[in-house]
């Protein structure tokens, strides 16, 4: 069932004093390639988007559509950041999705007076915050966040797929498919795999007899 996010998080941290409210989010924990990348939202007051929702329940067309929109709203302000798979790799992907988060939030300028965080807690994080589970359902900032974060990853893996097609990465965006596993074992790996993650980390193992 599609969720409709409202602001009432936004409103109620309005209430307290914040002035501009963020929405974060991130797209790529889980993919075996490609890096992880997080958008942070300030909506403006009053702000409607039909359609606008967890990213992970729209279609990859409606979801194209909805960035499209989102980055062309001059009242939207976005920031967009991620962390490397060289970061991935030496921080684990933990650490390095909360410092996509944080370069996310603090290329907002002005910057926000509190994050609105998908997920559990952020330890650390240089600016104010407040986690939501499953706050890209219930936030329509941190929906808007999603959204974008998961489209413009998606970009960068179609663009990297140019590079190297024989891994599926137009569709399965890096994630380990049958295909994509299947690539790594007749191909090897490229530059662009998280060799911490462990099906990159077998293939990389000498064999033994």
């Amino acid at each position: 069932m599609i969720t409709h996010p409202g602001m009432q998080y936004e409103k109620k941290a309005l209430a307290e004093g914040f002035c501009r409210v963020c929405g974060i989010d991130e797209a790529g924990r889980g993919p075996l390639a490609g890096p992880v990348v997080a958008a942070a939202v300030i909506l403006p007051p009053g702000f409607t988007l039909p359609g606008l929702t967890d990213s992970k329940q729209l279609s990859a067309r409606r979801r194209e559509a909805l960035f499209e929109q989102l980055m062309q709203s001059p009242d939207v302000q976005k920031g967009v950041a991620q962390a490397t798979v060289e970061e991935i790799d030496c921080l684990n992907i933990l650490r390095a999705t909360h410092l996509a988060m944080a370069r996310a939030a603090q290329s907002l300028d002005p910057p926000p007076g509190i994050c609105l965080i998908d997920g559990l807690p952020v330890p650390g994080f240089p600016i104010a915050a407040r986690s939501i589970v499953k706050g890209d359902a219930h936030c329509l900032s941190i929906a808007a966040a999603s959204v974008i974060a998961k489209v413009t990853r998606d970009h960068i893996m179609r663009e990297l797929h140019a590079q190297f097609p024989q891994y599926g990465w137009d569709h399965n965006a890096g994630y380990g498919t049958a295909q994509h596993l299947k690539a790594i074992n007749e191909y090897g790996i490229t530059s662009h795999h998280r060799r911490s993650f462990a099906p990159v980390a077998q293939a990389t193992l000498p064999l033994e007899f």
